[in-house]
């Protein structure tokens, strides 16, 4: 009978700490978007039309189911690598002017989720 009440508890300890993590998850859209417009990423990035640079919808697309997506956004906002562009040419990337590691999982978590 220990036993079974261990092991209800433990599932129950599980069940709550997933969903807490489930709403620890939510993204904050309006401090997402906040981010974008102080980094100036609208100049290049819509939610679903291309501009200079890829729509957020296909962005999310590339990145769906990958493990890494958001450290491969992380590499793309902090480190400045040439990013090559539909009409052929290429720049750097521009940084993004925070390193708060809440601010950045709440932007990419954004992004994926269009």
């Amino acid at each position: 009978m220990n036993v079974n009440r261990t092991l209800l508890s433990l599932l129950f300890s599980a069940g709550v700490m997933s969903l807490s993590s489930v709403a620890s998850a939510q993204v904050n859209e309006a401090a997402a978007k906040e981010t974008m417009s102080r980094n100036d990423c609208s100049k290049c990035h819509s939610v679903d039309k291309t501009k200079k640079g890829p729509a957020l919808k296909k962005i999310a697309a590339k990145f769906k189911g990958k493990a890494d997506a958001e450290q491969q956004l992380l590499d793309n906002v902090t480190k400045e690598p040439m990013v090559k562009f539909e009409d052929g040419t290429k720049e750097k990337h521009k940084r993004i002017d925070t390193d708060d590691p809440k601010e950045l999982k709440n932007l990419f978590q954004y992004i994926l989720s269009r």
